[in-house]
């Protein structure tokens, strides 16, 4: 490789990671929202789950067409369709608050995945391919780094400024004057508005900024009939289940950890436990925030960072891992290891219980771009079409975290866990069986 195509690489490098760190931001701060949702418009877990499932049902439905719009005009100009479907996604939110619409929030959010599909769909194949074969997952691993650490930001501005005062149920409201009915709904939506237009023109910005810079052309159109052969080959459609069941259990345990929490009651043993009112009040004061007697939905939010930044943190330490270990080997032991920190807080209380549950988003970090990378391997052309099918099985963040809520609202939160085990243990099975066929 050339000194030209190294630098071309590292600048392509360095823009896509910015992409990588707006898409993670904007997921979680989705999931910032459920708690809020559910009492703005009292719902079961089940009804609340749909705010996923419009989420992802859009990676299953825009994923092929996005790979197609690609070879049509371009990996240019696909991101910044990208970015402006993600910013009409986002201003949708503003006339869904204002007019508290549940529907009107469901098609914002679809909008916004759908964008986000377009960037995912060739963001992930590209970073595979800029360098060799087998660093692709080292790559990936580092880029998805910086998408944790928009994951790990998220949630706390999500617990401060989304989460950060009590919402009324309708008998209350409906005992309200009408002039202060009126000035709690106009306080309520600007809650959610504010956040997400400053996002919009943010995301305006980055379009903006793409569309003057130039990146290596790697993607070559794609050879007819490549679906066809994808689908008959094992490895490929393993992987693509392994990513089904990884957003799904990955998003089933994100999306209802403040809910967790609130269900054991954790909120009065933090706020009784010193040490826990510490690291609270250190994070909350970076936005010149503190706990007092707080919504009890903040207080949980706040410690919501320690998942997503167990990603994150993973994904670096992953990123050296997969150089100098097997990628199916660390992918296999990351698996059993979540698995074990999900049955030890089914089987504790308190503090213990939310530790472990937390400390799963370490265990998660390096699952995705590891699998991506091990289901690409071998597939040259077909590559990206093959990340297209691969996309599409992000659909698993909305299917398998609406059966979870379904599970909680029958069973409780306990035995609902138990989905994600058999999840994580499809990732274990998967990791081996990679790790065996390379060692061949």
């Amino acid at each position: 490789m050339n000194s030209h195509n190294k630098k071309s690489y590292k600048s392509a490098f360095i823009f896509l990671t910015i992409l990588f760190f707006l898409w993670g931001f904007i997921t979680v701060l989705v999931d910032s929202l459920v708690p809020r949702l559910k009492d703005v418009f009292e719902m079961s877990y089940a009804k609340t789950v749909l705010v996923q499932f419009a989420f992802f049902v859009a990676f299953f439905v825009f994923s092929l067409p996005a790979g197609l719009i690609l070879s049509k005009i371009g990996y240019k100009k696909g991101i910044i369709l990208g970015l402006l479907t993600m910013a009409a996604g986002c201003l949708l939110f503003y006339p869904a608050a204002e007019y508290r619409v549940f529907t009107i929030f469901l098609v914002g959010y679809f909008t916004l995945a759908g964008g986000i599909t377009i960037l995912q769909v060739a963001a992930n194949p590209y970073v595979a391919m800029l360098g060799t074969e087998d660093g692709a997952s080292s790559r990936l691993n580092l880029s998805q780094a910086f998408n944790s650490l928009g994951t790990t930001i998220a949630p706390v501005i999500g617990a401060l400024f989304l989460l950060s005062d009590s919402v009324k149920p309708s008998s209350e409201i409906a005992l309200l004057s009408a002039s202060n009915r009126a000035t709690y709904y106009a306080a309520e939506a600007s809650t959610v508005q504010t956040p997400f237009i400053f996002i919009a023109l943010f995301i305006g910005f980055l379009a903006l900024a793409f569309s003057f810079i130039k990146l290596p052309k790697l993607i070559q159109e794609s050879p007819k009939g490549g679906y066809l052969s994808l689908l008959k080959n094992k490895m490929m459609m393993m992987g693509a289940l392994g990513i089904f069941v990884y957003v799904g259990a990955e998003v089933a345990v994100g999306s209802f950890l403040v809910n967790y929490f609130l269900d054991m009651n954790l909120s009065i043993i933090i706020l009784e436990n010193e040490a826990m009112m510490n690291i609270a009040n250190t994070i909350a004061n970076v936005f010149n925030k503190t706990f007092t007697n707080s919504d009890p939905k903040s207080l949980l939010g706040v410690f919501v960072i320690f998942y997503w930044g167990g990603a994150m943190f993973g994904r670096f330490i992953g990123a050296y891992l997969t150089k100098i270990l097997p990628p199916g080997k660390v992918l296999g032991i990351f698996a059993f290891l979540a698995i074990s920190m999900i049955l030890i807080s089914i089987n504790t209380e308190g503090l213990i219980s939310m530790w472990s549950i937390l400390a799963v988003g370490l265990f998660n970090s390096i699952m995705f771009p590891t699998i991506f990378t091990l289901s690409l391997e071998g597939l040259g052309e077909l590559k990206a079409q093959a990340s297209g099918l691969l996309c599409m099985a992000i659909v698993g963040g909305a299917i398998v975290p609406f059966i979870f809520g379904s599970l909680i609202d029958g069973f409780g939160f306990k035995t609902a866990f138990f989905l994600t085990v058999l999840c994580y243990g499809y990732i274990l099975f998967f990791g081996v069986k990679k790790s065996k066929i390379s060692t061949k």
